[in-house]
């Protein structure tokens, strides 16, 4: 299992949602942790314009890191 989770870590969806027309890969910020492995993840546009917020399992996220742990 990865690092766990935490409010603000940047995220990629580790799936498809098609019916959120999100795609695997697609990164979002955590917003609200729901639960030891539930999230609120807002999604956002290169214009600083939210395009989704869902609530997510763990299972469907992995953290991106912009630098070595």
């Amino acid at each position: 299992m990865g690092p766990e989770m935490k409010l603000l870590d940047v995220v990629a969806l580790t799936e498809d949602l098609s019916e959120h027309d999100l795609q695997r890969g697609q990164v979002g910020t955590i917003v609200e942790v729901l639960g030891p492995d539930a999230f609120t993840v807002e999604f956002v546009d290169n214009n600083g314009r939210t395009y989704a917020t869902l609530s997510l399992r763990a299972d469907q996220l992995m953290v991106l890191h912009h630098q070595s742990a």
